[in-house]
């Protein structure tokens, strides 16, 4: 199986990268691709040898392109969204790892699934921006769907399947497992002052730092309940958030009968990206073994919403649907953003994304030029609004 990597550099592509090269003899690398990180593709594909790796602009390209030639790799370097599309519809690609994190990851792994392809979900938003448009163009061309997200993952290995499609039959809800973050027990009072070093100390993941964030603030599981809506056809009452810090039930599925369903395993995202790769059948993604003993107790609770107001905009978003999950997305990357950068405070990161969902009309996206007008109208929206905070903070500090 020839496969293409969006986003090799972060740590999806990294885990996924672990997971083929244990299996040299089932599968090849066709593309690798990456955003900013120059020197670590060149290390990637001076290692795997991939076909092709793409990088977003001429100038990184140049960069690529003289790291490669220098280790006398033959990898022949591409740049830009074409390019990424054309590694993703290439007719010799059988799989593709959406692992873009963010709105960026929409259009190119729109164009996998509308090739057909074995497409591995890492990216969840392009779900959460276009979900009956990306659903709808999965049944035209018959992609096969698979989810990476551990949750999404856990929720498909306890649902019936028929030739990869999860059938609903019976299924009474969705419990979405969920660890609560670095700051489920910090006082309230604290949150103002978290750092964003603080925020990406994820207790049980090891992720890139947007998506730390959003652990942190609880808004990855409110785009995972949108996620969660379309991919499994279910309405948003469906979906239950439970709060379990061991990170070791990924999710479960309750059935109509009584019976719950949940999937086990160590914190490691090698064991969906393994189960992804290789479906149906299983393989060895060097994950080790459960030890359930030396686990002993799992412990399960409500989320705090007053805690997690992220959460609760995310859940609004998911029940007014149209527009308002893509309006949701990129503020809410916007903000995180700034808090990143040290311009807005944690807190205020759910401020961001409310007033931004407060001033963009909700609108039906018809295509995918509708979802990106809409996009980068919540971006500027919410650009003007973290503005308007470090104003604030500046003259308070005057």
């Amino acid at each position: 199986m020839k496969v293409t990597i969006l986003g090799a550099t972060g740590s999806i592509g990294v885990s996924t990268l672990d997971v083929l090269a244990r299996h040299p003899d089932r599968f090849d690398i066709f593309a690798l691709t990456a955003n900013s990180r120059v020197a670590q593709l060149a290390s990637q594909c001076i290692r795997h040898r991939p076909v092709y790796a793409v990088v977003p602009g001429e100038a990184a390209a140049n960069e690529l392109t003289g790291l490669l030639r220098d280790a006398g790799c033959s990898t022949r370097v591409l740049a830009g969204e074409r390019s990424l599309c054309d590694v993703c519809t290439d007719p010799e690609v059988e799989a593709v790892m959406a692992a873009i994190v963010g709105a960026a990851g929409l259009v190119p792994t729109m164009a996998a699934v509308k090739a057909g392809k074995r497409v591995l979900l890492a990216n969840k938003e392009s779900l959460v921006m276009a979900g009956p448009l990306f659903m709808a163009a999965v049944a035209e061309s018959e992609a096969l769907l698979l989810p990476i997200d551990s949750e999404h993952n856990a929720i498909f290995q306890c649902l019936p399947d028929s030739h990869g499609r999860p059938l609903r039959d019976g299924v009474k809800k969705i419990l979405l497992s969920a660890s609560g973050g670095p700051f489920r027990t910090t006082p309230l009072a604290e949150l103002a002052s978290v750092t964003p070093a603080e925020a990406c100390a994820h207790p049980n993941w090891r992720m890139g730092q947007k998506i730390s964030v959003d652990s942190a603030t609880m808004m990855n599981k409110g785009l995972e309940i949108i996620e969660a809506c379309h991919l499994f056809a279910v309405d948003q009452q469906q979906v239950e958030v439970v709060i379990h810090p061991e990170s070791i039930v990924h999710s479960m599925v309750e059935y109509a009968d009584g019976s719950i369903l949940a999937q086990l395993g160590n914190p490691d995202m090698r064991t969906p990206i393994a189960f992804g790769l290789a479906w149906p059948d299983r393989i060895d993604s060097g994950v080790p073994s459960l030890d359930i003993m030396a686990v002993a107790r799992l412990n399960f609770e409500a989320p705090d919403l007053e805690r997690f107001p992220c959460l609760v905009l995310a859940m609004e978003a998911a029940r007014a649907g149209g527009s308002a999950p893509a309006i949701l997305n990129a503020a809410n990357e916007v903000a995180v953003a700034a808090f990143l950068e040290g311009k807005i405070a944690f807190t205020a990161i759910a401020g961001v994304v409310a007033g931004a969902m407060d001033c963009v009309e909700p609108t039906e996206p018809r295509s995918l030029e509708d979802v990106q007008a809409i996009d980068l109208e919540a971006r500027n929206i919410a650009n003007n609004l973290v503005q308007v905070r470090v104003g604030e903070q500046q003259v308070q500090m005057r």
